[in-house]
């Protein structure tokens, strides 16, 4: 199969060269078999004593992570990270998708991945030895503060604002689903810094310690995905309000030259992040079908198992050739983005792949984890089985980073850019034999001849 970028052809394939498939095997393996029983002790890790138990379980497989040369493998290799393109990151996301404990122990937990890519990418070199490192090495925890009450999808409407006093920035606002915010170290804030007439250059992030004066963790929002979770626990989304923060210039990611530079740096992050979502999702699809399958060769009604009746033949089916479609989607998106990359141009010339992905993985996700629940009836629907939660969590999907109707939106405007309006329509039959008439007139009229 062939792709393009620019005017320079590229062939792209699905095969994975040996020693890296070896690599995804070993974290198949280690994933379903060290990683995914910590689920069902979910209860036990929620006190502070349990998660330091956890952390005492967890730490030995962090370093067989090392071991293996997977430790943050979204960073190149002189900032601690393994260099991996997107492709390869995509297929490692498939397998850490299984269980949400996973992304943590190989180095690439959310917000702190996405902030040491945003560091890494946008930070200067004391940025880089303050902030970056201590979280690739454990040492502190953080978060990404832009969600505001309002702003929603719009993030032209955010309205925290850092203002310059002298050597440092005064920051005031409200954000809420700040993840992580209540056990992180520091945060990296979307402020408005300025008032141009493109409003995308008006905004610039900061990063603020959490400790700093001012900053206000209100509470940890309860989800649909998690309705009992606490404020304090890991996997929290904060109300935060951010009153006369005070904190050095330099805190501005990039330096002076990083203002009015937020979205430009959002979508560094943001672009790869969206690659890793879809590839986890599929995770949580393949394991939801897997289930699905079982279930169907196992449960007897009506006269035969299920995988005999025609609707569940069609359920499988259609959950197959979706997972299918959403992983090729997804992996060529990912392919595109290291061909831009490795071009030296930006990820947002792959904006209609990256849309794509974006809704239709969080749909397929959906779709799968929805027919695996009705294949199990009620036990489907207990705390039994992990399908529920599954189900709740992936609700979510088609909300953040963007709801589905954005995405949608990004994705028709940059099609519809290779069109042009047409009255009558190009394929207008009448027209287009008047235009053939004229075009082969010698010939029609050497065939009326002959004729």
């Amino acid at each position: 199969m062939a792709a393009t970028i620019g005017v320079c052809a590229m062939a792209w394939d699905f095969e994975t060269e040996p020693d890296f498939e070896a690599k995804l095997e070993w974290m198949r393996q280690f994933v379903r078999e060290e990683i995914i029983p910590l689920e069902t002790l979910a209860d036990r890790w929620r006190s502070a004593e349990g998660r330091a138990v956890f952390r005492q379980i967890t730490d030995p497989l962090k370093d067989e992570v090392r071991r293996q040369g997977l430790w943050a493998a979204h960073l190149p290799p002189d900032m601690g990270g393994q260099g991996f393109g997107q492709v390869k990151l995509g297929l490692m996301h498939e397998i850490l998708g299984q269980c949400a404990y996973a992304p943590s122990v190989f180095g690439n937990q959310a917000p702190d991945s996405g902030n040491a890519e945003l560091i890494a990418v946008g930070g200067t070199d004391a940025q880089r030895e303050q902030w970056m490192q201590p979280l690739l090495d454990g040492k502190v925890r953080s978060s990404f503060s832009m969600t505001e009450p309002g702003a929603g999808a719009d993030p032209t409407l955010l309205k925290t604002v850092a203002v310059r006093d002298g050597g440092e920035w005064v920051i005031n606002g409200h954000k809420w689903f700040s993840s992580n915010a209540s056990i992180s170290d520091f945060l990296v804030v979307m402020v408005k810094t300025g008032d141009h007439d493109k409003p995308y250059k008006n905004f610039s992030m900061i990063i603020v310690p959490t400790a700093t004066p001012g900053v206000a963790i209100l509470r940890d929002v309860p989800t649909m995905g998690e309705p009992d979770h606490r404020t304090g626990e890991p996997g929290g989304h904060a109300e935060i309000l951010y009153r006369d923060v005070r904190v050095p210039f330099d805190n501005i990611v990039g330096g002076e030259a990083g203002i009015g530079q937020g979205f430009a740096l959002a979508q560094k992050r943001l672009g790869p992040g969206r690659i890793h979502h879809a590839m986890r999702w599929l995770g949580q699809s393949r394991r939801a079908f897997d289930m699905l399958c079982e279930r169907a060769l196992t449960r007897y009604t009506h006269g035969s198992i299920l995988a005999e009746k025609q609707m569940v033949q069609d359920w499988i089916a259609e959950s197959y050739a979706e997972m299918q479609a959403a992983r090729l989607l997804t992996l060529q998106a990912a392919w595109k983005m290291d061909q831009l990359h490795a071009a030296g141009k930006h990820y947002s010339d792959a904006r209609v792949e990256i849309g794509v992905i974006k809704f239709w993985g969080a749909r397929v996700m959906y779709n799968v984890i929805d027919r695996a629940i009705q294949i199990h009836g009620s036990l489907g629907y207990t705390t039994d089985l992990p399908l529920e939660s599954m189900y709740r969590a992936a609700r979510a999907a088609r909300i953040y980073d963007g709801p589905d109707e954005v995405h949608k939106v990004t994705v028709a405007r940059q099609i519809l850019k290779g069109y042009r309006p047409s009255d009558p329509p190009v394929e207008h039959i009448p027209t287009r034999r008047a235009a053939a008439l004229e075009k082969y007139a010698g010939y029609l009229d050497e065939l009326a001849i002959t004729s």
